[in-house]
C-alpha cells in the first residue's frame, strides 16, 4: 500500500515520517450505510496514537456515530465518507494532537496530567506543548488516557537498557497494548545512538575494502557489476565501492542502512545518476526478509529518486534477477510478489516488466537461472496482461 508523508505539506521524498494513505470501504445501504476504515490501525501505529483516538476525532468532526473494535481491527463511521475527505480530517488530527507545536515534529507522546491537561511530549526538541482542551476529543483522551508501558520484572540495569518509561506513551497497536518506541527499535533516540557511535567504526575506504574482503565469496561475486567499459569492470570501481559500503553498513547496524546516507555516498562516488547503481541497490538493499519486512516499500523513496529512465528500470530488474537467482535462490518462487511491490511503488513500469519477462538473458545470470526466474514470474506477467486486456475491453465498451 502506498505511503505518504505524515506531514503532507512536506514534499521531500526522503522525509522520514511516513504513513499509509487512508483506505475506506462503504458498506450497507440506506440508513444502515457506513464507512469502514480498513487500515486505521496501521495509520495510527505510524502516528503513535490509539486508533480509537483517530476514529473518535472523525466522529466528532463529522457529527457521526463511530464504532471502535480493536479485537477485530474494525473501525466504523456511520454514513458514507470517502477516503480523500477522511485524509483531510486526519491532517487536522495530526496538527492538533500529534505534531509538536514548536518544531512540528510528529514524534511525540501524549501525557495526561493529574489536572486533566494533555501534553505532547516531543522527542525531537524536548518541548512539552499542550493540546486544545476545548476539543471534544480532549475529554475522551482524559477519560481514556494512553496506557503506560508495563515494565518487565528485572533489574534496574534492564530498565536502563530498554529506556525509562517515566511518561505514558500512546499505544501503537490496535489491541491497545502500549509499545514504547525504544523497545521496538524504531525511535529517533535509538537511531541517534547508532549514529553517535559511528565514530567507533573506521569508515575509511581502506577499512571498508578490508571488511568487504572478509565477506563470503558468493556475496563478493554477486557484487560484480555489469559494465560498458573497462573502468566499470575493474575491481576498484565506484559501484563495487558503493556495494561494499552498503553491506558493511548493514553488518554494523543490525541489517539497517539509512537511505539518505546511501544517496550521499552515491553522490560522493559520482554515480547517483548512473543506471548501474540500481543494479547495486537491488543486490544490497534487500535480504531474505524482503517480503516479510516489506523492504521494497521501506526503500521506495530512495529508489524512486534514483530510477529516472527505462534503462534504470532494466538495471534494477537485472540486479533483482541476480539477487534472487544467485544470492537467494529460495526467493525465486517469491518473484511475483517482489515484482508486484515494484509495480505498486512505481519502481518499474508495466512495459519494462513485460519486456523483461519476454525472454531469458545471460546478461546478469546464466541462462538456466534466467529462465527459472522468468518461469516463476509468469503469474504476475499473466496478471499484467489480463489487467491490460480488461482495460482495453472497458475502453471499447465506453466508445460504443
Amino acid at each position: 500500500m502506498a505511503t505518504i508523508n505524515i506531514r503532507r505539506d512536506v514534499t521531500d521524498p526522503f522525509y522520514r515520517y511516513k504513513m499509509e494513505r487512508l483506505q475506506s470501504k462503504i458498506e450497507g445501504k440506506g440508513n444502515g450505510i457506513k464507512s469502514v476504515i480498513v487500515n486505521l490501525s496501521s495509520v495510527a501505529h505510524s502516528l503513535s496514537r490509539d486508533p480509537a483516538y483517530v476514529v473518535k476525532f472523525f466522529g466528532f468532526e463529522l457529527g457521526a456515530q463511530v464504532t471502535a473494535n480493536p479485537t477485530d481491527d474494525r473501525y466504523i463511521i456511520n454514513g458514507a465518507h470517502d477516503a480523500g475527505k477522511l485524509q483531510d480530517y486526519l491532517d487536522t488530527f495530526i496538527s492538533k494532537f500529534v505534531l509538536c507545536k514548536k518544531c512540528k515534529n510528529p514524534e511525540t507522546d501524549l501525557i495526561v496530567q493529574k489536572d486533566g491537561t494533555i501534553l505532547r511530549d516531543c522527542k525531537a526538541c524536548g518541548q512539552r506543548t499542550d493540546v486544545d482542551a476545548r476539543h471534544k476529543l480532549s475529554s475522551f483522551i482524559t477519560k481514556n488516557p494512553p496506557k503506560r508501558e508495563k515494565k518487565a520484572k528485572g533489574s534496574k540495569k534492564s530498565g536502563k537498557k530498554n529506556g525509562d518509561a517515566e511518561n505514558g506513551n500512546s499505544p501503537k497497536d490496535s489491541g491497545s497494548e502500549d509499545i514504547n518506541g525504544e523497545a521496538d527499535g524504531g525511535s529517533d533516540d535509538e537511531l541517534t545512538r547508532l549514529k553517535d557511535d559511528d565514530w567507533a567504526v573506521d569508515m575509511s575506504e581502506e577499512a571498508i575494502k578490508a571488511r568487504a574482503q572478509n565477506l563470503p565469496d558468493d556475496l563478493k561475486r554477486s557484487l560484480v557489476i555489469e559494465g560498458d567499459d573497462d573502468e566499470a569492470a575493474g575491481c576498484d570501481n565506484p559501484f563495487d565501492q558503493l556495494g561494499s559500503w552498503i553491506v558493511a553498513q548493514k553488518a554494523e547496524n543490525s541489517g539497517e542502512v539509512d537511505d539518505v546516507e546511501i544517496y550521499k555516498k552515491a553522490q560522493a562516488l559520482g554515480i547517483e545518476l548512473n543506471h548501474r547503481t540500481l543494479q547495486v541497490l537491488a543486490q544490497t538493499l534487500f535480504d531474505e526478509n524482503i517480503i516479510k519486512k516489506n523492504q521494497v516499500k521501506v526503500h521506495a523513496g530512495l529508489l524512486k529518486k534514483m530510477i529516472t529512465s527505462e534503462r534504470h528500470e532494466k538495471a534494477f530488474l537485472g540486479g533483482t534477477e541476480r539477487f534472487v537467482g544467485n544470492d537467494h535462490p529460495q526467493l525465486i518462487s517469491a518473484i511475483p510478489t517482489i515484482l508486484m511491490a515494484y509495480y505498486e511503488n512505481d519502481l518499474a513500469s508495466e512495459d519494462t516488466i513485460t519486456k523483461w519477462g519476454s525472454r531469458a538473458s545471460q546478461k546478469y545470470v546464466d541462462v538456466p537461472t534466467s529462465r527459472k526466474v522468468r518461469k516463476a514470474a509468469e503469474p504476475f506477467l499473466t496478471w499484467l496482461q489480463e489487467a491490460d486486456e480488461d482495460g482495453s475491453d472497458d475502453d471499447e465498451d465506453d466508445d460504443e
